[in-house]
């Protein structure tokens, strides 16, 4: 079978990274685009795009395509009823609740996903890609992306908040009978 290859980015930062809110479905900062573009000039035009349904991941995906194919899978982490709380009012509101959550990946905020349902969610979108020949650009947050690390590298979900995802972070993958991460060679400073 022909091998798959896989890049995730993440999408451009927002407002509410900024201000350590979780997540509504914002737009991205107004300063995104120049910064996002010249990412966007290191791949190949005609590449197949996919991304998250959020507004922050389908403008991204915009600057690798003028119409990238939105897939579920790639949604964010569901936060429920602390979306758009920023870590300071949690931490004042439901401290031990926010603490819990954050010890144990199989607790879930009130009306939402835990991370051990994320890492299953993407661990089956990847599972599908596998089948998927061909270079792929998939467009998404930095919980999914943590998500993927988890199950290519088979690392424990206690490992999930010791990895950070900036925005607009890369990461590489390439699949022929198993998920491999693929570090690429950096272009020379200065």
């Amino acid at each position: 079978m022909p091998a798959t290859r896989l890049t995730l980015i993440c999408h451009a930062r927002t407002a509410a990274q900024k201000q350590a809110r979780l997540p509504l479905d914002e737009a991205l900062e107004m300063d995104w685009q120049a910064q996002a573009l010249s990412r966007a000039t290191a791949f190949k035009p005609g590449l197949r795009v996919l991304c998250g349904p959020e507004l922050r991941t389908r403008q991204t995906a915009t600057l690798f395509c003028a119409e990238p194919q939105v897939q579920e899978a790639l949604r964010d982490c569901g936060l429920g009823l602390w979306q758009g709380l920023s870590i300071k009012q949690l931490q004042a509101r439901e401290p031990q609740a926010l603490q819990a959550w954050l010890a144990d990946p199989h607790l879930a905020p009130p009306q939402g996903e835990s991370v051990a349902q994320l890492c299953q969610r993407v661990a089956q979108w990847l599972q599908d890609m596998a089948t998927r020949p061909g270079h792929w650009l998939a467009v998404t947050h930095p919980f999914v992306m943590r998500a993927a690390l988890l199950q290519v590298l088979q690392a424990p979900l206690a490992s999930f908040n010791l990895l950070d995802i900036e925005p607009l972070a890369r990461l590489d993958l390439s699949h022929a009978g198993r998920w491999r991460l693929r570090l690429l060679e950096s272009p020379a400073p200065g």
